[in-house]
């Protein structure tokens, strides 16, 4: 009878350790990148990333600690939420760490002053001492002090509280042992993208074929293999020195199912931003740069400008000639719509654009950066100074005519030195209440603080604007 209940005993002993953690000594877990399932990844403008990991894991029943490792070395801890898809309720979280003290040559001699290691020469002998100082490192040895050591320093282990790389690690209590699906989302720095444009015109700059591309820098210290990606444009508004709420950004990396499909990016509108999901699935390594095509339209209608710019502190006293030979801008501008062959929302980012010499050699005429721009909203790009159509401005005249009252004449010359004709518009920043008294060519009021002149300007001649304004402040 004795030896029934010994047996017993061992049996319920045996099934206790197999099927709980033990209860005088908390068990540690680990969850690997290889009991990873799934992975999706949204990424913002402003150096923000979003991650959802989806691993496999067996928990025993009971209490214990799980430590769930691979994940970015540049997590926000206060961002981390840990659930189980398999059995919410029975899966409760106690505690939350995370370990980032990381393994190092110099971490590791430092736990372990005032410890025994040991020195092993090269013939294979070695000599027992205890670490008294990580500095020079000094030792102590048969009673006598050492500094330095000639050998190869040994550590019995790896100190508990010494991580090789960050790790999450959570204390959990499971109301029985079954297989677990659990998600692990947290928010990291480190990641950022942003979108790469082509413009390439055609010799008479009237239209162009337009490429876009997405670039995404990971320096987060962690790769995503095969993750769902979604990136969000606009200019998302963060809490300084606050905890982060995670309820708005989590539904933006909801995991898209796998697809065979072009890869392009599908877009929608969320919230007040812009998302963009990518068509099935890709990789993104730890300190890497990746493109991915965002965008292709083919004869797209552009507008090339030729904008001449004056300022305000122009009227405000006598000037003369305030600057000769001043420079004319070049601007490019289109229109982001269906009509033209676009339409999908456009992200900020450099828009370069190229045009054909006559060899068909394609050259960078310019580039700048856009806006966030919706649809059937305009795109500008300022290309340089052009070479052969100058400005020069003239004040032919100012005087006080009352108290707070001035009148300015100015004498504007265009010259153009190019083989076909050009259309310069004069752009002039107005002080105060103004009124233009007489003037040349005709003009157009654009603001209650700007005027503009439209100009032709024959090729290989010149062309000249006067005009008279009036001005109270």
């Amino acid at each position: 009878m004795r030896k029934l209940t010994i047996g017993c005993a061992l049996v319920l002993l045996l099934v206790g350790a197999c099927g709980a953690w033990s209860q005088s000594e908390r068990i540690r877990q680990d969850i690997t990148q290889q009991d990873q399932r799934e992975v999706s990844l949204t990424i913002y403008n402003a150096n923000l990333g979003l991650v959802k990991d989806v691993r496999d894991v067996h928990l025993p029943s009971g209490q214990g600690d799980v430590r769930f490792m691979d994940v970015a070395a540049q997590i926000d801890p206060t961002s981390v939420h840990l659930k189980s898809l398999t059995d919410p309720n029975g899966l409760r979280i106690l505690e939350q760490n995370y370990e980032y003290d990381l393994l190092s040559a110099q971490k590791l001699m430092e736990k372990y002053v005032g410890r025994r290691v040991r020195i092993y020469q090269n013939n294979g002998s070695y000599q027992e001492a205890t670490l008294l100082s990580a500095n020079g490192p000094i030792f102590e040895i048969n009673g006598q002090i050492h500094v330095g050591h000639a050998g190869t320093l040994v550590y019995p282990s790896l100190p508990d509280n010494l991580v090789s790389k960050p790790t999450l690690v959570w204390l959990l209590r499971n109301a029985k042992p079954a297989p677990q699906r659990v998600e692990a989302s947290y928010l990291t720095s480190g990641m950022s993208w942003k979108a790469d444009y082509v413009l390439v015109i055609n010799p008479a700059d009237t239209r162009g074929d337009l490429s876009g591309w997405v670039t995404i820098d990971n320096q987060s210290g962690a790769a995503y293999r095969e993750a769902s990606l979604k990136l969000v444009a606009g200019d998302i508004h963060r809490a300084q020195d606050r905890l982060r709420s995670r309820g708005a950004l989590e539904l933006a990396a909801k995991a898209v199912p796998a697809s065979v499909a072009d890869r392009a990016f599908v877009e929608e509108g969320f919230f007040e931003y812009h998302l963009y999901t990518l068509d099935g699935r890709t990789t993104v390594k730890n300190n890497q740069t990746k493109q991915i095509a965002l965008l292709a339209a083919n004869d797209v209608p552009v507008v090339k400008r030729y904008v001449f710019y004056g300022a305000e502190n122009y009227y405000r006293t006598s000037y003369g000639v305030p600057m000769s030979n001043q420079k004319v801008s070049v601007l490019m501008e289109l229109t982001n719509a269906r009509t033209n062959n676009l339409g999908m929302p456009l992200p900020k980012g450099k828009l370069r654009v190229y045009k054909a010499d006559r060899s068909g050699s394609q050259q960078l005429i310019g580039e700048d950066w856009i806006d966030h721009t919706p649809k059937d909203e305009k795109v500008k790009v300022k290309l340089g100074e052009a070479f052969d159509v100058v400005g020069e401005r003239v004040q032919k005249d100012w005087k006080a005519v009352a108290r707070g009252v001035y009148e300015v004449e100015w004498e504007i010359t265009l010259r153009n030195h190019k083989t076909e004709d050009a259309t310069v518009e004069v752009i002039e920043p107005l002080p105060g209440d103004w009124e233009v008294l007489r003037s040349t060519h005709p003009h157009e009021k654009l603001d209650a603080h700007t005027v503009k002149f439209v100009v032709p300007v024959p090729k290989d001649g010149a062309s000249k604007v006067t005009y008279r304004v009036r001005l109270r402040w």
